[in-house]
């Protein structure tokens, strides 16, 4: 059944995804982790990379899951209190995982290009510091939401073995994941509803500057950062989670990245949210699901 199609004025700002959520989560309930903020997990430019590590206080289970918390491209500690509001972190941490909410930067001070190198230094830290965790390191779940879920997608699909020469511990390990569950991410740049995003409108996440570009230089860079054409043979499981009434990311975003992956031979899922926006008040449901589906993903 054809979608309808949505303005393309919708690809131009991704606004922060949960301002419409409600908070459904019991007032003055006690935590089920520990919150240690601003860990730094890599360095660039001289600027730290840093996250926040939540670590179950019940039993844990061993296993890990890396979030990704970026909205339109912006990763301020905003990010992480709007997970925490959809109870990401309640919910993983209940069923003893540790979570490990990077912040990889903002398009103000990066592009794309280096988000994702950002991504991939904090996996490879959380594999480096396994131990210390008293996680596995080769069963690492990847989240994340909107832009967050595209900077996890595309570092999934474009996971690679890293360095073990590298003097810099954020590129010697590898920035491979097991498994990979997010909400309504962009995936395709280069077909958005049937047309390739206004390159200009997206200026800084492509480039990082306000130099002038040619066509082809953009059509480049969107092909780049868009991880269904990315997609290579054997890809990690997938489960993707969408609404149908998202005015922001077009749900074709996620169908695209599912029929990529499935023809990659991957294993897929999509669901879609009847009337879900970007987001939707209960999406903390939907986050239920994903813990459900990394049991059965990570724990095997």
């Amino acid at each position: 059944m054809p979608m309808k199609s949505v303005p393309l004025i919708f690809a131009v700002m991704i606004a922060p995804f949960w301002a419409t959520a409600e908070d459904a989560k019991p007032a003055e309930q006690p935590k089920p982790y520990t919150q240690k903020l601003d860990t730094v997990f890599g360095e660039t430019d001289g600027v730290g990379l840093l996250m926040d590590v939540f670590t179950p206080k019940a039993k844990p289970n061993g296993l890990a899951i890396v979030d990704v918390a970026s909205g339109e491209w912006h990763s301020d500690r905003g990010k992480i209190r709007d997970h925490e509001r959809a109870q990401f972190y309640d919910i993983f941490c209940s069923r003893g995982y540790v979570v490990f909410a990077i912040r990889p930067g903002s398009k103000s001070k990066f592009n794309g290009l280096e988000m994702l190198a950002n991504v991939k230094t904090g996996i490879r830290f959380v594999r480096a510091h396994a131990k210390e965790y008293n996680i596995d390191p080769e069963r690492l779940g990847l989240t994340g939401a909107s832009a967050g879920g595209h900077l996890a997608c595309l570092a999934a699909v474009t996971a690679d073995a890293g360095n073990p020469d590298a003097k810099d511990e954020g590129h010697r390990s590898s920035s491979h994941v097991k498994a990979v569950a997010v909400f309504f991410p962009p995936t395709d740049f280069l077909d958005w509803n049937g047309s390739p995003v206004p390159a200009d409108k997206f200026q800084d996440l492509f480039f990082g500057d306000r130099a002038s570009h040619t066509r082809v230089e953009a059509e480049a860079r969107a092909e780049e950062l868009s991880p269904a054409v990315r997609v290579k043979n054997m890809p990690p499981p997938f489960l993707l989670i969408h609404g149908d009434a998202d005015n922001r990311v077009p749900l074709q975003q996620s169908q695209i990245m599912l029929e990529a992956l499935q023809k990659a031979g991957g294993s897929a899922e999509l669901i879609v949210k009847p009337g879900g926006g970007h987001p939707w008040p209960t999406i903390s449901e939907e986050v239920k699901i994903f813990a459900d589906w990394f049991d059965k993903q990570l724990k095997s």
